[in-house]
């Protein structure tokens, strides 16, 4: 009898143990999780494409996702940076890079966007003009008004200051030796188009995949996502008249201060979302595209080009 007694005892406090830990483990989840989303394009556009992601994640992982849609990116840098955003779908490599230079194990990357087309896994910066304009190469545009996105926008600055600063010297600060009458930084890529089909800018700086139709506004990129705003005879307006090399598509990042547990689960409901509704995840990347592998090494050359940007200040 004392023996089974014994046993018994034994027997509950191992349940009271594993109830105890599983409390424990309970309360160690978040119940948020923290989406960050670029600004720079249609906010009410951009919380509408990324709804059903909230709806997810809400149910995959038992918690309340918040959308923190930034006016700019520097805020959702400084949200990965100081832990007030957990998870980025659709990150700038240059903004990646500000991260990293900040601190490099801030940030896991889950994977960057592959496009599914052709399974490609960059995209271009180009500048566009209004397609009725007499303007047909950026020499074109000298004394005139030029606009940029964001200062950590890789295709609306970063890129082609660095082929601006090699063609025409100088800086965006000085116009570039005054080759441009005004440069200015429209806050977006949405912003750039508008502001060239409204006469605020000769020419501007955008994204595309330039991969798929062109009157698509192609598989990917701010055409796309304003073609399907309100703006369906987008690209009868404008023309492109320079093209980048080809970027490194934006990584997909988590926040390392997320507990270990938690974190993994998040990846893995990334990846699902991918998988079972990729129609969502379509929606919420703004273009035709799916997770493929990633590491630091992939963007090593936008963390040099962001360090040298910062180092010349």
């Amino acid at each position: 009898m004392k023996k089974q007694l014994t046993g018994a005892l034994r027997l509950s406090a191992v349940i009271t143990g594993l109830v105890i830990a599983g409390h424990a483990m309970a309360a160690d989840q978040p119940r948020e999780l923290n989406l960050g989303i670029l600004g720079g394009q249609n906010a009410t556009q951009q919380i509408g494409d990324n709804q059903c992601v909230k709806q997810f994640m809400d149910k995959e992982l038992n918690v309340d996702t918040k959308l923190r849609n930034s006016s700019d990116y520097s805020g959702v840098i400084q949200g990965l940076i100081g832990g007030k955003v957990d998870l980025v779908l659709s990150m700038s490599p240059s903004s990646y890079a500000s991260v990293y230079m900040n601190d490099p194990k801030a940030v896991d990357i889950v994977g960057i966007a592959v496009d599914d087309k052709d399974q490609s896994r960059g995209y271009h910066s180009v500048v566009i003009v209004k397609a009725d304009s007499p303007y047909k190469t950026i020499e074109d545009l000298k004394g005139k008004s030029f606009g940029f996105a964001d200062p950590d926008s890789t295709s609306g600055y970063l890129i082609p200051n660095h082929e601006f600063k090699q063609k025409l010297g100088g800086t965006s600060d000085n116009k570039y030796n005054n080759f441009f009458s005004s440069v200015t930084f429209s806050g977006g890529h949405e912003q750039d188009i508008l502001g060239v089909l409204n006469g605020q800018f000769a020419g501007a700086v955008t994204w595309a995949s330039m991969v798929g139709d062109y009157n698509d506004g192609y598989t990917a990129g701010a055409f796309n996502r304003l073609i399907r705003m309100d703006h369906p005879d987008l690209m009868k307006q404008i023309r492109i008249i320079w093209t980048s090399p080809l970027i490194p598509n934006g990584p997909i990042l988590v926040s390392n201060k997320l507990p270990a547990d938690f974190k993994a689960k998040v990846v893995d409901a990334v990846k699902k979302l991918d998988k079972e509704d990729h129609g969502c995840f379509v929606k919420a990347m703004g273009g035709t595209q799916h997770i493929g592998p990633a590491s630091v090494a992939d963007f090593q050359q936008i963390i040099d080009m962001k360090r040298e940007l910062v180092s010349a200040r």
